[in-house]
């Protein structure tokens, strides 16, 4: 996760609060993101992930794509970009933003819970849509009924990951469309499911949450939290 233009990416601030970049959770991104690919018969050759944090999603997404031969990571912070080229092997290569290949095109672009973090999310959103064939975008769903209700899940996300922007399903979608992007499918990542708890009180929502969400995917989407949406596109 990542994003471009904000100063705490880059002066050392978000690695002080998050010694590890999140790369504990990309392991499941990446198994969530070949998924969606695989059900949409999707085998690029060529990928790039924009906002690759620690470059683990990809390093991970590499080996369910083994027919990929370009694997590029690109990221705005010095800091970040140091520990991933100690982590990242096979075809994985990792470059800043501003050294990308103006003239680069991929099979597959990825944004892993980036745009929510940026200023102007719809112009840095419109600056890629010409620079792949098919695009994969995972946004959190931070705006429910129960944290528009409490308001602190939402400021703690401001504060502590750097979230400008809250998005529901609807405002997510549209929010894609409105950039030039056409939404070719889309799929739920159960991460407040999935993922180790990080409090009691998120290990406690558990059980209502599960149970709602077998029933009523979208309800407890918008109720419950705990889910961001993976979102499968192409140019408009």
């Amino acid at each position: 996760m990542n994003t471009i233009g904000t100063d705490m990416y880059q002066d050392g601030t978000y690695l002080s609060r998050h010694p590890d970049w999140h790369d504990g959770d990309g392991a499941w991104k990446a198994t969530q993101i070949a998924r969606l690919l695989a059900r949409n018969s999707l085998y690029p050759q060529s990928v790039c992930d924009v906002g690759c944090g620690t470059g683990r999603v990809l390093t991970e997404l590499a080996t369910h794509l083994p027919g990929a031969i370009r694997l590029l990571g690109v990221d705005t912070s010095p800091a970040v970009l140091e520990i991933a080229r100690e982590r990242v092997r096979d075809r994985v290569c990792l470059t800043t933003v501003d050294a990308m290949d103006p003239q680069e095109r991929f099979d597959l672009l990825l944004m892993i819970d980036v745009f929510e973090h940026v200023e102007d999310y719809l112009g840095f959103l419109r600056a890629f849509c010409d620079r792949a064939t098919r695009f994969v975008f995972h946004v959190p769903l931070d705006m429910t009924v129960q944290t528009v209700g409490r308001m602190g899940p939402i400021m703690r996300a401001r504060r502590n990951v750097g979230h400008l922007h809250y998005f529901s399903r609807e405002t997510a979608l549209a929010t894609l469309q409105d950039a030039g992007y056409r939404v070719l499918d889309e799929a739920y990542t159960p991460g407040g499911l999935e993922l180790p708890g990080r409090g009691r009180g998120q290990r406690v929502a558990r059980l209502p949450r599960s149970a709602l969400y077998r029933a009523r995917p979208h309800l407890a989407a918008r109720l419950l939290g705990g889910f961001s949406l993976l979102v499968l596109g192409e140019r408009a």
